[in-house]
């Protein structure tokens, strides 16, 4: 005999399946090699190649060797080291990871690299859990990173480089760029005491140790400043006669050197002759 309720049950069954969201459809990595993931949408957008050649970063020849290898291994299946590219500003931490990224998977089209951001820090658990079940082989880029929300962002990093009673992903490399070395934000707060303040700097500074390969950007001196305007200006025919007093007075009106001012430079010169440059 049914029971009386069995309709109404039933009914109220049907009525919750109608109103479950559907399970979101499996990411496609097909349609480009670099991708940007947006944790509230749960969805990864694919974007344009990166333009500028890996051979065209002047001054970074250690560092390019470094990251390089590492790469390499990393896209070959071989053990590599989650990476901190740190250092001042406009030294091209993160050219260098997104070119040196190009120059890699050129002929490896499994490979590919998604950007986060850095204020999305607390997803890259999941994101983790998600990739591992990928064929492919990632790299997670997180530009500038540091933990200005303080600890809590820290221990979901550490969570994600280490992963739980499963281990790391082992297709997923992080990168991160800061111009820290060891990710701390610009202040502390000491509204929770001198206790809970070192302990919250404690937790945030160990982050760093999850990082196998530590690679240093120094200031830029005035001849490697040099030598990368000149090498921008022979790869893209910018001919003028006065290059270098020009370079050295853009610098100084900018108040220093680096290879971002560089770049700078040689796009205000190409404008100014009318060639066109990689965005």
């Amino acid at each position: 005999m049914e029971h009386p309720l069995s309709p109404v049950l039933a009914r109220i069954a049907d009525a919750l399946e109608r109103l479950a969201p559907p399970p979101p459809p499996a990411p496609d990595f097909t349609g480009a090699r670099l991708f940007r993931h947006d944790p509230l949408a749960n969805r990864f957008a694919p974007a344009p190649d990166y333009p500028l050649p890996l051979e065209s970063l002047v001054g970074v020849e250690r560092q390019k060797t470094q990251f390089v290898e590492n790469l390499t291994r990393f896209a070959g299946g071989l053990p590599s080291n989650h990476v901190l590219l740190w250092g001042v500003r406009g030294t091209g931490k993160s050219s260098l990871s997104k070119a040196a990224f190009m120059a890699v998977s050129a002929d490896r089209a499994d490979l590919k690299l998604i950007e986060v951001d850095r204020d999305q820090v607390a997803a890259l658990p999941p994101l983790f859990d998600l990739l591992r079940e990928r064929p492919e082989r990632f790299v997670v880029l997180c530009d500038d990173l540091s933990f200005e929300d303080g600890a809590a962002a820290a221990k979901a990093l550490k969570s994600a480089l280490e992963g739980g009673v499963s281990g790391p992903p082992a297709n997923v490399l992080f990168v991160a760029t800061s111009n820290r070395r060891h990710l701390m934000p610009r202040g502390h707060s000491e509204d929770r005491g001198l206790i809970a303040t070192a302990e919250d700097a404690e937790e945030e500074v160990s982050v760093s140790d999850r990082f196998g390969l530590w690679i240093g950007f120094p200031p830029m001196d005035q001849a490697t400043y040099l030598d990368a305007v000149e090498g921008y200006a022979r790869r893209y025919g910018l001919v003028v006669a006065d290059l270098e007093r020009r370079a050295l007075q853009w610098a100084q009106l900018r108040g220093g050197r680096s290879g971002r001012v560089a770049w700078q430079f040689i796009r205000d010169l190409a404008g100014e002759l009318g060639k066109d440059l990689p965005a």
